[in-house]
């Protein structure tokens, strides 16, 4: 994707200071993410450009959406990019790595909604871009860390959401038990009907219930979008 700004329907995100431009990922995972129980209180771990905390913004009511940024500059784009929003006022950016913000906020009010599309690599990736690595390499942030880290600012009866590569699912969902967060609802989703499934989106809470599971397909061939994947983005992509 270039580094030209990336319009919305209802917000643009200027990304070229980041290191990870907007994908489909993040997309996917700020409109899968549940709003059933009308959190107040949201927090996007790793934020980037700040494209979720804003899709969460533009979907939900909730007056308080931190977002979280280790990286300077991706950190100083996202707050731009909250203040140029129309919901600036409830959207607030923090530079810091996780381990401090935890250390920090655990004895405060508690988050009834926890998202984070977190840093992974694939084996064979390599960049020439430090700043890309540090964004990318799951060194930067252990899925161990981020699920501790989870559980000591989630509320008792808040959902954590999250996106990962589908081969780390079942790793991830022992992880995420070792700390007390058990998976409530799972969709793995595939490029087309054909394709291995690629990514698994992911939601917790504290409870042990009925897990919910189900498929998402996103393409029927290239740039023909299934009705599912659709219906799920509509409310973001100018053209779909």
């Amino acid at each position: 994707m270039s580094e030209k700004a990336f319009q919305f329907k209802e917000f643009k995100i200027e990304q070229d200071r980041c290191a990870m431009k907007i994908g489909t990922d993040g997309v996917l995972l700020g409109a899968w993410a549940s709003l059933e129980h009308q959190p107040d209180s949201i927090l996007d771990i790793g934020t980037g450009t700040g494209l979720i905390a804003l899709m969460l913004a533009q979907r939900s009511p909730a007056l308080l959406i931190d977002a979280l940024e280790i990286d300077e500059d991706a950190y100083e784009q996202a707050v731009d990019n909250f203040e140029q929003s129309q919901w600036g006022d409830r959207l607030f950016c923090y530079h810091a790595a996780f381990d401090e913000y935890v250390e920090e906020m655990q004895d405060e009010d508690k988050y009834e909604l926890i998202i984070s599309n977190p840093p992974f690599y694939a084996e064979d990736y390599t960049s020439e871009s430090a700043s890309r690595n540090k964004a990318r390499f799951a060194e930067a942030l252990p899925f161990s860390e981020l699920l501790e880290g989870v559980s000591k600012l989630l509320h008792p009866d808040g959902e954590f959401n999250t996106i990962i590569p589908h081969k780390e699912e079942t790793n991830f969902i022992s992880l995420a038990s070792e700390f007390g967060l058990f998976p409530k609802k799972i969709t793995r989703v595939r490029g087309n009907e054909t394709s291995a499934i690629k990514r698994s989106l992911l939601s917790f809470n504290f409870k042990k219930e009925q897990l919910k599971e189900n498929e998402l397909i996103i393409e029927i061939s290239r740039h023909n979008y299934t009705d599912a994947y659709k219906k799920l983005v509509k409310d973001f992509y100018l053209k779909l």
